[in-house]
Order: C-alpha cells, then sequence, then structure tokens
C-alpha cells in the first residue's frame, strides 16, 4: 500500500511540475520567480532618452528599470497593453514592459515582472511607422517598402512568425492590416506620395485612389474605420470603400492623426503652409486642429490659443480630443461639437523645436491619466484627464524624447 501511494503522489509531483513548465513557457519564458501577483492592473510608462529607455510605474512614476540602448529610439505601444515596439537605427525590437494580465473565464490575475527585451527583431532599411490595429502589429521600412505583419499573441515569442508584403516603390509610408487578412497601404515613391491601395488577403488589390499628395500617417475610428492624412485634406477606409475628404484650403495638411474605438471622429492637426514655403531654419507652428466624422464625412477646422506639435496629439477613454499646447496646458475638447470643455494648465510654456528628432514636450494618454514630459524641466508628470489633478511628478535626470504607456 505505501509503495502504490508513493507511486501514485510521484505521477501527481510529475504532472505538477509539467504544468508549472508549461505555465511558464506560456509567459514568453519569464522566470516564474520574477513574476508577481497584484491585486489590480499595474500600468506602466516608458520613456525613451538618447542612451536608452526607463520603464517607470504609471501611478506612482517611480523607476522600474533603466534599460541602456545606443541611437534615436523611437516608441510605438504594440495594442496588446503589454509591449512597446522600439525602433532603432536598424528595425525594430520588442520590449516587454512587464505588466500584463492573465484571463480566467469570470476572473483575471494581474502580473508583474522585470522589463527585458524579449529577443524579436524586426530588421530592414529605415524603419518607420509601427501601427496596432485588429490584434495585428504591423510594420513598414521606408528603404524598400517591405511590411511586416505579426499576430499580436505572438509578441512575446523570440521569432514570431511575419506575413511579408513589398510596395512596387519604396516611400516615406505606413500599412494596416485588418482582421479580414486585407492591408491598407500607402502608394508612393522617393519623390512623392499619392494615395493608398486595399489588398487582400491574397495580396490582390481590391480598391485603391490617389486623391491623396503627400500621404502621411493613419488612425483608426470605432467601428474599424481607417484615415490616412493628405496634404488637402483626408482619406476615410469603411472595407473596401475609399473616401476623400476636402480641405478648406487648398493646401490644409492632416499629417498626424489620433483615433478612438470610443468615437467616430478622428482628431488630426491643420497645416496650411507648403514646405516650399519655408525656410530652411522654419516650421510652420500650427494654432488649428481638425476633426473628421468619418460618419458623415464632414471636416471641421478648431482654433486653438497656442500652438503645438505632432507629439501634442492623443485621445481620452472616453474618445475625448486631447492636445498639449505649447502654452504648456493640456486642452479638452468635446469632438462631436468641437468644444472645449477643459484645460489643465501642466507645465512650463516651451517652443517647439525646428528639429523634429530633438526632444520636445508629448502627451500620452492611458485609461484616466494622461502623462506629460517636459524635457527641459526634465519632468514627468501624471494627470487626471477629468479632474485635471496631478497624480504624480517624477524628476529625471535625462531628456525624454518619446513616451508610451501600457495599462497592464
Amino acid at each position: 500500500m505505501q509503495k502504490s501511494l508513493s507511486l501514485r503522489t510521484s505521477a501527481v509531483l510529475v504532472a505538477l511540475a509539467a504544468t508549472l513548465t508549461a505555465c511558464g513557457s506560456a509567459d514568453d519564458e519569464t522566470s516564474s520567480s520574477s513574476v508577481t501577483e497584484r491585486a489590480r492592473a499595474t500600468p506602466r510608462v516608458v520613456v525613451s532618452y538618447d542612451g536608452g529607455l526607463r520603464v517607470l510605474d504609471g501611478k506612482t512614476l517611480e523607476q522600474v528599470a533603466d534599460l541602456q540602448k545606443d541611437g534615436f529610439l523611437r516608441l510605438n505601444p504594440a495594442g496588446d497593453d503589454r509591449h512597446v515596439i522600439v525602433t532603432t537605427e536598424s528595425g525594430f525590437e520588442v520590449l516587454d514592459s512587464g505588466t500584463w494580465r492573465e484571463e480566467h473565464g469570470d476572473h483575471a490575475h494581474f502580473k508583474v515582472s522585470e522589463p527585458r527585451f524579449t529577443g524579436a527583431a524586426f530588421d530592414g532599411s529605415e524603419p518607420g511607422h509601427a501601427v496596432a490595429h485588429d490584434e495585428h502589429l504591423t510594420l513598414f521600412f521606408d528603404g524598400t517598402g517591405e511590411v511586416k505583419t505579426i499576430d499580436q499573441s505572438a509578441l512575446g515569442d523570440k521569432a514570431p512568425d511575419v506575413a511579408d508584403y513589398r510596395t512596387p516603390h519604396a516611400h516615406h509610408g505606413v500599412a494596416v492590416s485588418r482582421g479580414d487578412g486585407s492591408l491598407v497601404v500607402t502608394d508612393g515613391d522617393e519623390e512623392s506620395r499619392s494615395g493608398i491601395r486595399i489588398v487582400d488577403a491574397e495580396q490582390k488589390e481590391s480598391a485603391a485612389s490617389a486623391d491623396c499628395p503627400g500621404v502621411h500617417g493613419e488612425a483608426a475610428a470605432s467601428g474599424g474605420v481607417l484615415t490616412f492624412g493628405c496634404q488637402n485634406g483626408i482619406l476615410v477606409v469603411r472595407g473596401n470603400s475609399i473616401t476623400k475628404v476636402a480641405s478648406p484650403d487648398a493646401y490644409g495638411r492632416i499629417g498626424n492623426q489620433a483615433g478612438s474605438d470610443e468615437s467616430p471622429i478622428v482628431l488630426g492637426d491643420y497645416k496650411t503652409r507648403p514646405s516650399d514655403q519655408l525656410a530652411d531654419d522654419e516650421i510652420e507652428r500650427p494654432r488649428r486642429f481638425s476633426l473628421t466624422d468619418t460618419r458623415t464625412g464632414s471636416l471641421r477646422i478648431v482654433d486653438l490659443p497656442t500652438s503645438y506639435s505632432f507629439r501634442s496629439l492623443a485621445r481620452g477613454q472616453d474618445g475625448q480630443a486631447m492636445i498639449l499646447g505649447t502654452d504648456g496646458a493640456v486642452y479638452v475638447f468635446d469632438p462631436e461639437t468641437g468644444r472645449q470643455t477643459a484645460r489643465h494648465q501642466v507645465i512650463d510654456p516651451w517652443t517647439e523645436p525646428v528639429e523634429w528628432q530633438d526632444p520636445m514636450p508629448s502627451l500620452e494618454v492611458v485609461g484616466g491619466t494622461a502623462y506629460v514630459s517636459d524635457p527641459k524641466a526634465r519632468t514627468l508628470t501624471a494627470l487626471d484627464i477629468y479632474s485635471g489633478k496631478q497624480t504624480a511628478r517624477a524628476a529625471l535626470d535625462v531628456a525624454v524624447i518619446e513616451t508610451a504607456a501600457v495599462s497592464g
């Protein structure tokens, strides 16, 4: 009897060990000893600087990790509330911010671990835009026109499966993969950009528009609608239908947009001076922005009492349109009416630098919290987007370039 019980116990222990091993491998090879369970989600903020990345606690802004890395680093949320895509000089790398949730039917467990690079790297010439949409991540390489699509669920793998596509000509472009396997991608070459095309899962063209000079940037609105900015308006993509919404000015560029799953309206910048009308040491500092209603195809231009930069646009968790002005305030607008609903003073006034790579204040929003960086003062501030109350402020010894936040 004792021998039988011992064998049975051993079998149970072996099965338990196998289960624990499987759980560890499913967690992106994170060591189980380094994982801590929390009572609730733990947001984190990743900031880039000249020489590396800092990962901060999203509530206290206390430093969690400092990861050294050379080069000019850009940050792109991966869309899964955990990973961040880091753009380097040679391609894209995947950063695990170390905060996530595990669903168990009617409840979830919240976990944290040390932030780390997963080892997954996507090398290519002139890495550009990285877009998260429909549970996919789409990477665009300007130097070759190559597009790589990765399933978000595989971002923890060291070598995730990748679907490839290549545009006819290399250009500074962007692509968005959709849930049905189709791809919306820009058209252009080294001299100019003209529009977009839609290719199906077999990479056959199903629709196209060449009515978007200087096409740049993208956003997603509610209902799976996509937008792409033009020098004279914006393209709205719904299914295989492409609609042009014209700007009220002959040159009315909407080159940067911010969308929300909670709103059919897309927030965009708005510039009216072509680059050939600007001196080499001059940039346009706009004091108006755009709101495009993707339901009606209407475009509203709204005045702002200050200027802003391409790093100033964000959306609140309920779809609010938010802009960080160069007066140091965060402005909140109702996207349906264009009416200003709040103004929160956060940092000192600042001036957008001529070179876009230089550090400048940025606005990032996750949940009900806005994060405002101030590279001159070397601070990062957390702000409640509803009350305007500053919930945390951290003094940093680096000048922040870009910011990405994950909810965990």
